[in-house]
């Protein structure tokens, strides 16, 4: 293998960070950089510099503080960007095992932890059903062990996810169901293998009752009604995935992140339909909508919500001044809107000298 000097290691020393996030974040993407780009080359040399760098990326920002979760999700994505690297590079037995073992070592040693994420790629890490076989059999026993009916069931093993990537790769469906039957908590975090496993055993309906038994008390619903529409899509079960899933299955940053979503989703469905269900979801929100409906075309809805309800007006002055060529009524109307509201005291408050945006007032 080539000797090459990376330039993100000295940068990832152990304690490197203070505790803002703003310089490790710069960092980390200067390292994936250098990855990328030394892979478009040579991707063995670069799968070595992705183990290295999960090696060294936790212990070097042990000290960051990641209360705002940018550091952790700047993480996540590093580990998306660099396991396929590893994955796909193409190297012989022993040196593969040697990188699941350093993987693995670091795994074990993240105290915060930061890579705990890496778990769920184990078996795509291991790259065959042997390998992946190999190490289910070494996690098994550990976790069968904490999960024992007279066991406390409070035993932390770092290695759970990875088990069940491994049981999951190695085609080992059913033994993952069989440990899954153990676990002490009903945690959709370990059940959605178990949803997978069934789905590719050809038991998608079982899967989706599977998912649905894992719903809880602070149990993700976003995720679960994710991975059943997802299922129900797959079969070509169009309208039960929309009717029973896409409005917890998509909720967005936005109101109108939501519903491109949903329309992106689930093309069956005209777009007017699936605005008018986000609506009727939601009473009293209806012009939070108004967005949405311009971005669609449907203007005279867009009008119609924002009358009921309302919206901050600078939205709507902007919609009047860009569509005041194109769409003239709409424009009016969305201007004449916004003064309504402004003269509601919503979004403006009129002093003598000029406004103060959006300071609602309290009635």
């Amino acid at each position: 293998m080539t000797v090459y000097k990376w330039q993100f290691a000295a940068r990832l020393r152990y304690h490197a960070f203070g505790w803002k996030s703003d310089k490790p974040i710069q960092r980390i993407k200067e390292a994936l950089a250098e990855i990328k780009q030394v892979a478009r080359k040579e991707p063995v040399l670069a799968a070595e510099g992705a183990v290295l760098f999960l090696e060294k990326i936790a212990p070097a920002i042990e000290q960051v503080d990641s209360s705002s979760g940018a550091i952790g999700s700047m993480v996540n994505r590093a580990i998306e960007t660099l396991v396929p690297i590893i994955a796909k590079a193409k190297v012989e037995q022993p040196v593969r095992d040697r990188w699941l073992e350093r993987l693995w070592d670091a795994i074990q040693d993240d105290q915060m932890p930061y890579i705990e994420s890496l778990g769920d790629y184990w078996g795509e890490l291991c790259m065959t059903p042997d390998t992946s076989s190999r190490w289910a059999d070494e996690f098994l026993p550990v976790i069968e062990r904490i999960w024992a009916p007279h066991s406390s069931g409070h035993g932390h093993f770092c290695g759970i996810a990875a088990c069940f990537s491994a049981l999951y790769t190695a085609g080992r469906h059913q033994e993952l169901l069989t440990l899954l039957d153990k676990a002490p908590f009903n945690m959709w975090w370990n059940r959605r293998w178990g949803v997978k496993a069934l789905v590719a055993m050809g038991k998608k309906a079982e899967a989706i009752r599977y998912a649905e038994d894992s719903k809880g008390l602070n149990q993700p619903i976003s995720e679960i009604a994710r991975t059943c529409e997802e299922i129900q899509l797959s079969s070509g079960l169009y309208d039960e995935a929309y009717n029973r899933y896409a409005l917890d299955a998509n909720q967005g940053t936005t109101y109108l992140a939501t519903f491109r979503a949903i329309v992106k989703k689930h093309p069956h469905k005209p777009a007017a339909d699936i605005l008018r269900d986000l609506v009727a979801s939601q009473p009293g929100s209806e012009g939070k909508w108004f967005a949405a409906a311009k971005d669609a075309g449907l203007f005279d809805l867009a009008i119609e919500l924002v009358s009921q309800s309302p919206t901050d007006p600078r939205t709507l002055v902007r919609a009047a001044r860009d569509y005041a060529e194109q769409q003239p009524d709409f424009a009016l109307s969305a201007g004449l809107t916004a003064l309504y509201w402004m003269s509601r005291g919503y979004g403006y408050q009129i002093t003598a000298t000029q406004p103060m945006y959006w300071m609602p007032i309290n009635r």
